[in-house]
């Protein structure tokens, strides 16, 4: 039954487009029909997740590769960092849950799903799985080959390795299409940080690895959506082709293996880094506003009240919207990892279980300030010519990044919570 939560979110979802179509460059040129096919899509991809029977056994089966994935890591990570990674104690624990360490814990799975991604890309697998995203959105949302390729390319890879994967053709891009690579860069996440997202998740979050899965594929659709209605394309321009010859190339299973760990390395140090610089900054401030107007008021607790609103229109309850908001302000501030982390810890009886699975798909995506950071630098070494190009539509792509992944948790909520055991 249709109920006011599900109405909260088809306003989310009206609201959204809406604030994209304000900002549009050319609000005649609006996409009826790849708004309903984007629309349609996120909805299929969830339901076939989710409601078609036997899914359960999909989503049981995800959930025991993250877990197999998670323990296989742990043995590597504590063969080479001992009892610092949750090996032997050399002394007696009272409390075990303070033993976890988020450099050790989480930041190593990076490492091996990245190697292993490099490997399965090299054996063509991940290439094949690609292949087919990329003519979905090709046929149901009309991309140039390249487009579609490079966004099919971003549920798996990072946002600067998917431009690699099109390079040859990036200087054929025309503003619009580079614009939605960029858009839905910032929309999706890397297949090595949906791993890390899961297992921070699965203590709290039924089936969260299936949730995690389809928030990034649901996420680009969405970002394609909000890209076009923000910068149009012109009719006859674009449609790139692209025959799938990736630039994106290994020598041998070993050397995938390498590339991918030392790209995993990269990602690691980026996270890291970025993290205790964000984490310090906002730090930094609150002691400035504590200082001036008390304890009580912190960065926190402002984006709390900036976001609930914004948390209530994907449709969270108004009792858990205040939790949320600070999720999602987390998130654009200090990284979708540090609000995940914040998530994961927020007890199960705390939020509802509706609440925590729309966090999840409104927090699955790159869209944060160090993101644009990222994305200026990484298209500016791939495509050193268009780099004032990038940097005059930067901004407007984390917007309609941040607001790609308010879209997705939104067609989540419009459906019938049945469906996820709600």
């Amino acid at each position: 039954m249709f109920s006011v939560l599900n109405l909260q979110s088809l306003i989310g979802l009206a609201a959204v487009v809406a604030a994209c179509w304000a900002l549009s460059e050319n609000r005649r040129a609006f996409p009826w029909k790849l708004a309903l096919g984007a629309i349609a899509v996120q909805a299929g991809l969830v339901l076939a997740l989710f409601a078609i029977p036997g899914s359960q056994n999909v989503l049981a089966a995800i959930t025991g590769a993250v877990d197999g994935l998670n323990r296989a890591t742990q043995t590597g990570t504590q063969f080479v960092f001992g009892y610092l990674a949750g090996g032997d104690q050399p002394y007696a624990v009272s409390d075990a849950g303070a033993l976890f360490t988020f450099a050790f814990q989480v930041l190593p799975l990076i490492l091996v799903i990245s190697a292993l991604s490099a490997l399965l890309w090299h054996w063509k697998v991940l290439k094949w799985i690609t292949h087919g995203f990329g003519i979905l959105f090709q046929r149901t949302m009309g991309l140039g080959g390249a487009s579609a390729l490079a966004v099919a390319a971003n549920i798996f890879l990072g946002m600067i390795e998917s431009p690699i994967v099109i390079r040859a053709y990036l200087d054929k891009l025309t503003r619009s299409e580079l614009f939605l690579m960029m858009v839905v860069g910032l929309a999706t996440v890397a297949g090595s940080t949906m791993v890390a997202y899961a297992a921070i998740l699965g203590p709290t979050l039924p089936n969260a690895a299936g949730h995690v899965l389809v928030a990034s594929i649901v996420s680009a659709p969405a970002g394609i959506l909000l890209a076009r209605i923000m910068i149009p394309e012109t009719p006859g321009e674009g449609g790139a082709h692209a025959d799938y010859d990736s630039a994106l190339k290994y020598d041998s299973a070993v050397d995938a293996i390498v590339k991918g760990t030392s790209d995993g390395l990269m990602v690691v140090l980026n996270i890291s880094a970025i993290l205790i610089v964000f984490v310090a900054l906002v730090a930094l401030v609150n002691l400035m506003i504590g200082a001036v107007f008390g304890p009580e008021i912190s960065v926190e607790s402002l984006l709390s009240w900036v976001f609930a609103p914004v948390a209530w229109m994907t449709g969270v309850a108004w009792a858990d919207a205040r939790e949320a908001g600070l999720l999602l302000g987390t998130k654009l501030t200090q990284t979708e990892f540090k609000a995940f982390i914040e998530l994961g810890r927020v007890p199960v009886d705390e939020i509802s279980e509706r609440t925590r699975m729309l966090m999840t798909y409104a927090l699955c995506g790159f869209a944060n300030i160090g993101s644009v950071g990222i994305t200026v630098t990484g298209l500016s070494v791939l495509m050193p010519e268009r780099r004032e190009e990038v940097l005059g539509m930067v901004w407007k792509a984390l917007f309609a990044g941040f607001l790609a992944t308010l879209m997705a948790a939104s067609v989540v909520g419009v459906l019938p919570g049945r469906i996820f055991g709600l």
